[in-house]
C-alpha cells in the first residue's frame, strides 16, 4: 500500500522564525532538523545558505516591518542570525503580542556598541574608556587622546562586524588620512587596550532564567576577522573561571534569551575587559557543533523556545577551529575536499557560498588531547580545502 505524502507528514515540534539566511541560519537549520523544528527564514534571497539547507523561505528585508510581522505571525518565536534589524521594529512586534527572543532591550546592546558600553559600565563590568561623539569631531578626538593616549580606537556604534567599522588611529596626523571614517554617522572613541588574549564566553539562557555556559574560547583575530578558535582557551583556570562568570553575569543582567556571545580582552595586566556582545549564535561557538554534547545552534533553538537546555560539556580535551576565508585564486572544491579529508580527525563544514576573497565560506574543526596539535591539523586541512 502506498502512503500519501500527507500520511507521512508529522507536524513540527515547533516553528521558529529567523531573520537572516546566512551560515548561522544554515547551521541553525541543521540543528532544527534533529529536533523536528521547522525553521522559517526571512531573507531577500532564495539562494541563501539556510534556504539551500532546507529552511522555509520567506522573502523580505530585515528592515521591512510588514515582512517581520509576516514572519512573526507564521512562527512561534522570532530570533536572528545577525544584528541588522531596526530595534524599534522589534519593539513593535513585542507590543503586538509576538514572541521575540532575545528581547529588543537585550538585542540593542549587541546592535549599538555605545549603548552596550554605557549599560555594562554602569552595571560595574569593566569596559574600555569611551566617548560617543559626532562624526568628524576632531577636537573631541584630541581631547580624548590627551586623556587616554595614542593609539586610540574609533568605531561605528552600529553596523560594524568582521573588522568593518573599526579603526585604530595611531596619532593625530594619522587621523586625517584614515579612510572610512567619513562614512560613519557617529564616532565611538575607545582607549586602546593592551591585549594578551582575546576570549569569548558563550552563554545559552532561557526566558525562565536557566543558563548553560560553554568552556571559554580563545579567538585569534586578524584585521578584525576571526581566523582561529581554541576551546577551552589556553589560559589559567582561575582566569577562565572569572571570564565565564563575567559572561554569565552579563547574560543574566541584560535578560538575554537564546545564545549570547560575550567577547572579552584579557589584558597584559591580567584584567578582563568586555569588548562586544552578539545576541545570537556566534562564530566563536562553531567548535561546539563537533566538540560539545549540545551545539550552540541547538541550545539557541531550545532557549528561544523556552525548552530545557542541553549540556555544554566538551567531548574531547581540546578543540580547534579554523575559518575558511576565500582566497584570491580559484578553488575546485570537488578536488580539494577529498584531499583535506585524508586526515580522519577533520570535521569539515561548508556553507554553500560562492568563494570570494576574504569571505567566510566554511570552517574546519579538529578534536584532540593537545590544543596545539589540533590547531596544526585544522590549519593543514583548511589549507588543503582552499589550495589552488
Amino acid at each position: 500500500m502506498t502512503m500519501t505524502s500527507a500520511a507521512r507528514t508529522i507536524a513540527p515540534t515547533a516553528v521558529v522564525g529567523m531573520v537572516g539566511g546566512g551560515q548561522l541560519a544554515r547551521m541553525t537549520q541543521q540543528a532544527a532538523i534533529a529536533l523536528g523544528i521547522e525553521l522559517h527564514v526571512l531573507t531577500p534571497h532564495d539562494s541563501d545558505p539556510a534556504i539551500r539547507a532546507g529552511a522555509q523561505f520567506l522573502p523580505g528585508q530585515p528592515d521591512d516591518l510588514d515582512a517581520l510581522v509576516a514572519l512573526a505571525a507564521a512562527t512561534d518565536v522570532v530570533t536572528f542570525d545577525h544584528e541588522h534589524v531596526p530595534n524599534h521594529h522589534l519593539r513593535a512586534l513585542v507590543e503586538a503580542g509576538y514572541a521575540v527572543r532575545p528581547d529588543p532591550s537585550a538585542k540593542l546592546l549587541a546592535q549599538d556598541k555605545s549603548v552596550a558600553r554605557r549599560v555594562l559600565g554602569d552595571a560595574g563590568f569593566a569596559v574600555p574608556a569611551y566617548e560617543d561623539v559626532a562624526a568628524g569631531d576632531r577636537a573631541a578626538v584630541l581631547r580624548f587622546a590627551d586623556a587616554h593616549g595614542w593609539p586610540l580606537v574609533i568605531k561605528a556604534p552600529r553596523g560594524g562586524y568582521d573588522g568593518r567599522g573599526v579603526f585604530v588611529v595611531e596619532s593625530e596626523s594619522a587621523l586625517s588620512g584614515q579612510q572610512g571614517l567619513d562614512g560613519l554617522d557617529r564616532w565611538l572613541l575607545e582607549a586602546h587596550v593592551p591585549i594578551a588574549t582575546e576570549l569569548a564566553v558563550l552563554v545559552a539562557r532561557r526566558p525562565n532564567g536557566q543558563t548553560v555556559t560553554y568552556p571559554v574560547v580563545e579567538t585569534v583575530q586578524r584585521d578584525g576577522i576571526c581566523h582561529e578558535l581554541v576551546m577551552p582557551a589556553r589560559i589559567d583556570a582561575a582566569v577562565a573561571d572569572r571570564a565565564a562568570a563575567v559572561g554569565t553575569a552579563i547574560a543574566e543582567r541584560i535578560g538575554a534569551t537564546g545564545m549570547l556571545a560575550v567577547e572579552l580582552f584579557l589584558t597584559t595586566d591580567g584584567d578582563l575587559v568586555v569588548n562586544e556582545l552578539a545576541a545570537r549564535p556566534h562564530n566563536s561557538g562553531h567548535a561546539t557543533i563537533d566538540a560539545s554534547v549540545t551545539s550552540q545552534f541547538e541550545n539557541h533553538l531550545r532557549a528561544v523556545l523556552d525548552w530545557p537546555l542541553g549540556a555544554a560539556t566538551q567531548l574531547a580535551p581540546s578543540a580547534a577551529t579554523v575559518n575558511l576565508l576565500g582566497p584570491a585564486h580559484p578553488v575546485d572544491l570537488a578536488r580539494t575536499v577529498p584531499l583535506a579529508l585524508g586526515d580522519p580527525t577533520v570535521r569539515l563544514h561548508l556553507y554553500d557560498k560562492s568563494i570570494t576573497p576574504g569571505r567566510k565560506v566554511g570552517h574546519v574543526t579538529v578534536l584532540g588531547h593537545d590544543p596545539q596539535a589540533a590547531l596544526v591539523a585544522a590549519r593543514a586541512a583548511a589549507a588543503a580545502v582552499l589550495a589552488p
